[in-house]
Parts: C-alpha cells; structure tokens; sequence
C-alpha cells in the first residue's frame, strides 16, 4: 500500500482489518521519503524535510496526527523502495498492463516486484493508484533506469 500522510494506508489498513482480520497490511514509501517506516518502528511521529523523491505524492513531512495512530494500530509493517526500482515497476506497468499510474501509485507494486515484501506463494492484493504523471519528466526518469 502506498504511503504519504498515511490516508490511503490506515484506511485501507482499517477497512481490511475490520473485513479480514488475518490480512497482513504493509506500508510502502520512498527510501528518501522515510518519516513514516521511522514513524513506525519508533512509535514517535518522525518528519522529513522536503525530500528528493520521483513519488510527489509522497513527499509529505510525516503522517497526520489522525493517521499516525491508525497505522500503528493496523498496518502490520512498512518498507521503503529507492527510486529507481520504483521507476522500473511504474514502466512494467505501463508497458506490460496498460495502466498509467503515477510513482506514489506504484511503491506498493515496486516492493512486491522487486522484493522488498515476500510475496511468492503467498495470496496478495496491491493498490496501484494515481494517473498523475508529468510525461515531461519522463525523458529524465527513462534516463536513470
């Protein structure tokens, strides 16, 4: 599940816990973007400061004050991805499926590709979200993968 100020996630989390208590919810966002994993292993709200991310919708300071306790409570774990993979999972997609999803909308997919979250044999959903993508910026990012 992609991950920014934590909207998306604790109620994603909060849905799939109340639906399917066995569902295990893992937050993904960027490496450079990392307020949030630090957020949870900590169980203090951490900040980043305007980070350097392809994931915009990503680049918040921290999760929101409503969302940092539902994401404790619910979300299972959280992991980071670099950029780049990230890149090379949104081009998979669009390429492969068809589907134009932003960077942000990606992370969740890009984990479970590129196996920063186990998934083989296992029963796995991923939201991909977002078709808020700067093709001007494309150029560039076909450049770093």
């Amino acid at each position: 599940m992609p991950c920014g100020g934590g909207g998306l996630l604790s109620g994603s989390a909060l849905v799939a816990d109340a639906l399917s208590p066995g569902c295990r919810v893992i937050g993904v966002e960027p490496a450079a973007a990392d307020d949030a994993t630090r957020s949870f292993r900590t169980k203090q709200l951490q900040t980043v400061n305007n980070p350097q991310t392809v994931a915009d919708g990503a680049r918040t300071p921290s999760l929101g004050t409503l969302t940092f306790p539902l994401v404790l409570q619910h979300v299972s774990d959280m992991t980071t991805i670099e950029d780049v993979p990230l890149l090379r999972t949104m081009f998979y997609l669009w390429e492969r499926l068809k589907l134009v999803v932003e960077p942000t909308g990606a992370l969740g997919a890009a984990a479970a590709l590129e196996g920063n979250v186990p998934v083989a044999g296992k029963r796995v959903g991923v939201i991909l979200s977002g078709g808020n993508v700067d093709f001007s910026q494309t150029a560039q990012w076909f450049a770093t993968c």
